[in-house]
């Protein structure tokens, strides 16, 4: 009987945060050896969820060494790695001075060093834009240079199972040829939607704590907030209120840009990308479809397509619901990680077969 290919290899998960990445690989039934990332506060939701080693180091810090240490009964050594991506995304407005920009060079320096024979970088689509952002060429020469196939693909999330209209670009590189991503799983006639997702959650109010699932907790809200949401039909708006709610910057014709905030979800549609903010009302179309609330840390949790028992909550820390949203929104999707890590899988049954 043939050895599963899985077992000739192992991960190690650079960047890792929650484990949103890395719980993909774990629910593909790869080995996950460890963790790395700078955030000591994702320890906790990192290990008790994945059974790996967490790393609290910042990769620029890194002895290479500790890492081929952790590798060292491995055949097929994969690493994994979403350098943080504010510095490239748009929605925020970062000068090519911002450390962050620095993280991929380091994972490229890593990769130099250690020599995994498969890797994969998941981040914005804007980092590929070349004239933009050379960091990102930089990265691909490097990797070519040092022997790897290079395949970038971008990838709509609802494509795959995600109810999120997020796109992502995921770099997949190994030495033994080009990686393809699998084909796509769903199409626009059965997109998962925010319905599907978490509609079945219990109604709680704004502020409110529900009684059986402390993550299922919302953020409190002022009283212009709240009659700015009971003023918001499911999938509208800002433009939907009395002009007596509007804030100052919406009515000026510059206020016209600001579409994406103070908004409701729609059921049968995909919610917006969850970001580190996405339990604020304020802070994008993150208003519940029809509860006068911003969505729950739960609800922020299941969108991100973690499964509903990942436990983020350390019961002998006092950890705040601002850390856990930073967590829930920095992270990878685990079903995006489970698609990387089943196209892996294929990949290596085709060029790694004994």
């Amino acid at each position: 009987m043939s050895i599963d290919i899985r077992e000739r290899a192992g991960v190690v998960d650079v960047f890792c945060g929650a484990g949103g990445m890395t719980h993909g690989f774990v629910k593909e039934k790869f080995r996950v050896i460890a963790g790395i990332d700078s955030d000591g506060s994702c320890s906790y939701a990192f290990k008790e969820n994945n059974g790996a080693q967490f790393i609290q180091r910042d990769i620029s810090q890194i002895n290479v060494y500790e890492i081929l240490k952790l590798y060292a009964d491995i055949e097929i050594k994969i690493l994994v790695g979403c350098a943080p991506c504010q510095p490239f995304s748009k929605y925020t407005n970062r000068k090519t001075e911002d450390k962050k920009w620095n993280l991929l060079y380091d994972f490229g320096r890593l990769i130099e060093k250690i020599e995994p024979d498969i890797v994969s970088m998941e981040n914005v689509p804007e980092l590929a834009k070349r004239k933009k952002y050379p960091v990102y060429d930089d990265f691909v020469n490097l990797l070519e240079r040092n022997g790897y196939f290079v395949s970038a693909n971008l990838v709509y999330c609802p494509d795959y199972g995600i109810p999120q209209t997020r796109t992502r670009l995921v770099l997949l590189a190994s030495r033994r040829g080009k990686i393809d991503l699998i084909p796509k799983t769903h199409t626009s006639r059965d997109y998962k939607t925010v319905r599907q997702t978490i509609a079945h959650l219990e109604p709680i109010k704004d502020g409110e704590v529900n009684a059986t699932d402390p993550l299922h907790r919302t953020s409190r809200l002022s009283e212009l907030n709240r009659k700015r949401i009971r003023s918001t039909p499911e999938g509208g708006g800002w433009r939907d209120w009395d002009e007596s709610l509007m804030c100052d910057c919406h009515k000026k014709a510059s206020g016209k840009n600001y579409v994406a905030i103070y908004g409701r979800m729609s059921w049968d549609d995909q919610s917006p990308t969850i970001t580190t903010q996405c339990t604020g009302y304020g802070n994008g179309r993150f208003g519940h479809p029809e509860q006068d609330r911003a969505i729950s840390l739960r609800e922020a949790a299941l969108l991100q397509t973690f499964p509903v028992d990942y436990d983020f909550i350390d019961p002998n820390l006092k950890t705040s619901a601002g850390a856990i949203a930073r967590h829930i929104g920095n992270a990878v999707p685990v079903q995006l990680g489970a698609i990387i890590a089943r196209s892996i899988r294929k990949h290596m049954e085709e060029h790694y077969a004994r």
